[in-house]
């Protein structure tokens, strides 16, 4: 059985990027995958310094990189701050980058983002798929850049506009079909 992980860079409450993540896990299960949502919020993860990395890995570093390593796909909601990526998401990326082994090298990952311009986070997902590459990751090539977040949904937080759903669906296709080649 193929496994999916989501999460989302933003662990506000009414986050648009959390209703992305939800509606995500709610595509991968209709195409026959076991979800697993999970909170960046629920890992206590200091702002990364390798000074802290010499005196003991925090157990929320261990923890996800282990989820990362357990899961088939991975899918990253993220918001987008200043035309970058949010510190919550930065942050985990990095602890997750420093244990061995790599937490990046199995899963096939997707990316998107929700955010209030009409350009709806392709910048960050730009750094975002960037940063993922140097470190191993596979992302597959459709990114979900979602905007304006307040026109974005319904009120059964599903997508308004039709070519954003054909875009979620390619997505899963992509993420569901993809090999590693392992």
């Amino acid at each position: 059985m193929t496994t999916a992980l989501t999460l989302s860079g933003s662990i506000r409450q009414g986050s648009h990027n959390l209703k992305l993540q939800a509606h995500m896990g709610r595509r991968l299960e209709a195409a026959g995958v076991t979800v697993n949502a999970i909170d960046l919020g629920d890992f206590n993860l200091p702002i990364f310094n390798e000074d802290l990395e010499a005196q003991a890995v925090p157990e929320g570093a261990v923890a996800l990189a282990a989820l990362w390593r357990s899961h088939d796909i991975i899918f990253i909601a993220t918001p987008e701050y200043n035309g970058g990526l949010p510190p919550l998401l930065v942050n985990a990326v990095t602890w997750v980058s420093r244990q061995r082994p790599s937490p990046f090298r199995h899963a096939i990952f997707g990316i998107g983002g929700v955010s209030s311009g009409k350009y709806g986070t392709i910048w960050s997902l730009s750094h975002l798929r960037e940063s993922l590459t140097k470190v191993g990751a596979l992302v597959v090539p459709t990114l979900l850049g979602i905007g304006p977040a307040d026109q974005a949904f319904d009120a059964q937080d599903n997508f308004v506009e039709p070519a954003i759903s054909r875009k979620v669906e390619q997505m899963v296709h992509e993420l569901t079909h993809f090999s590693r080649g392992d």
